[in-house]
């Protein structure tokens, strides 16, 4: 007896030392020395010749006991020679997510070069290798740009007792974004410079939330401008699921405009044309009939469902069959399934050919994602190596693998929203201006969804300006867009 309660004994404090050495082991991951990375280069940007450096560095971020929990890398281009940093801008930026890289705006738009991916969206990007340019119609010869990974992407990391907790959440995320922009700001000297962000999709959620997070932390922080791509403030507007009513409304509009891109609708028409009747259509006639539902007569839903025909392009008795409310999934697959094709999430320009024809929505995924990502993939690793000559010891995560997303208090009935941050940050900062930048073709997070949020969450409306583009979610990979966009954003900053 005694036998077996020593073994008994000796089992449960060898269960109990092994459980206390994992969770040890789970807390002291190491903490490497900081690496840094610099490199000179010349170009010419907006017509000007500018020298500059590159620097891509990591930054150890600490808790509040000032221990290092994370490791947040970046790349940043700032003028070379005699520049006044208190006139300079510089522009953070980052995509989206939660758990993108920088990678899209980086090699895509921002960066001093770019991957150039078929401007029509007619062709796969292929195997390698894929063309890179030099962005000379990049800003830099007016800001200085950096370029941020938050924890858990491109070469972040959690270090020492990082955990995970502290950074993968709405708030924790935006928190640490702030930490990093002070932290940057203060080591390069330049509090005096106007400060902007550029955020892409989920990077615009963010944006907004730190925005306001840059008031709080004993060190407030005023930004001048937000720059943001493809904007997600609001996720109950670009939610396409089953009684969403604010969706169906928010959608039709990019719905009409993709269908006048594959020539199903608004033929003869201008694209803001059509896109100008089918937002009068969404807020006049279908609003107050989707409210309405089956209190609507049978001769009532027949000519709502020949409207909806005529915007989306889609068959009537398809859009009778599913109650005169068609669901952006189901619209990718039935626009073009007479061609056997799937149109695309984020550019409803590109198609795939997927194998089950008869499917309700796309199988393969993303057309628009998949015959991009390999060529900016690709692009990114080879420029990090041969131009800026960086040797990490670790892959760089396009798209992190983040471990449950804190989206806080926000729960049924809610959708994540950060408007009333934005909304907040702008009336305590009367200066601060905000760029929406839109694509016709987003059908992830469509353009009437941000006129819809941007009129109606108490934000300055005199303060934001609205710009669109025959481009999707990125709306970059459009070559006119491109430059147009380009402008936009010159004309944003420098009108300031």
């Amino acid at each position: 007896m005694k036998n077996i309660k020593s073994l008994l004994l000796i089992a449960i404090f060898s269960t109990f030392t092994l459980i206390s050495v994992e969770a040890q082991e789970k807390k002291a991951k190491p903490i490497p020395e900081a690496q840094s990375f610099t490199t000179q280069h010349e170009g010419n940007f907006g017509g000007k010749k500018i020298s500059y450096s590159a620097k891509g560095s990591e930054m150890h971020l600490k808790n509040a006991k000032g221990e290092p929990t994370g490791s947040m890398w970046s790349v940043a281009y700032t003028k070379s020679g005699n520049v006044n940093q208190s006139t300079r801008p510089v522009t953070f930026v980052f995509n989206g997510g939660p758990g993108s890289a920088s990678m899209w705006l980086h090699m895509g738009f921002f960066g001093p070069k770019v991957v150039r991916v078929d401007s029509d969206a007619k062709e796969d990007d292929g195997g390698a290798p894929y063309p890179i340019d030099v962005n000379t119609d990049g800003l830099l010869d007016i800001t200085d740009l950096v370029f941020i990974d938050p924890i858990g992407t491109g070469y972040s990391t959690l270090i020492g007792k990082g955990e995970g907790k502290e950074y993968w959440g709405l708030n924790e995320d935006a928190q640490s974004i702030a930490k990093f922009m002070r932290q940057w700001i203060t080591e390069n000297n330049r509090w005096m410079s106007p400060k902007y962000i550029a955020g892409e999709s989920y990077g615009t959620t963010r944006a907004a939330a730190v925005s306001q997070a840059l008031e709080g932390g004993g060190q407030s922080m005023a930004l001048n401008g937000l720059i943001l791509i493809s904007q997600a403030l609001d996720y109950q507007g670009s939610t396409s699921v089953n009684d969403n009513v604010r969706s169906y409304i928010t959608y039709l509009p990019s719905m009409a405009t993709t269908a006048w891109y594959h020539k199903k609708a608004g033929q003869g028409k201008t694209i803001e044309a059509f896109a100008q009747e089918a937002r009068e259509f969404a807020y006049n006639d279908y609003v107050s009939a989707l409210y309405k539902g089956d209190y609507l007569s049978k001769n009532e839903k027949d000519q709502l469902a020949s409207r909806l025909s005529y915007f989306t392009g889609l068959d009537k008795g398809f859009i009778l069959r599913a109650n005169n409310r068609v669901l952006m999934g189901r619209f990718k697959k039935e626009l073009l399934r007479d061609q056997g094709l799937a149109i695309g999430t984020l550019d409803g320009r590109y198609t795939g050919d997927d194998p089950d024809d008869t499917a309700d929505s796309p199988e393969l995924g993303d057309a628009s994602s998949y015959k991009v990502s390999a060529a900016y993939t690709a692009a990114l690793n080879h420029y990090f190596t041969n131009d800026l000559k960086i040797t990490m010891d670790r892959p760089y995560l396009t798209s992190g693998r983040l471990g449950g997303w804190n989206w806080g208090a926000r729960g049924e009935p809610m959708y994540v929203k950060t408007s009333r941050s934005l909304a907040n940050a702008m009336r305590r900062n009367d200066k601060m201006k905000v760029l929406v930048a839109c694509g016709y073709y987003d059908l992830i997070t469509p353009f009437f969804d941000a006129e819809f949020t941007f009129s109606r969450n108490a934000i300055p409306f005199e303060r934001v300006d609205f710009t669109y583009y025959e481009g999707g979610h990125m709306m970059y990979n459009h070559k006119p867009a491109f430059v147009q966009l380009a402008n936009d954003i010159r004309a944003f900053i420098v009108n300031d």
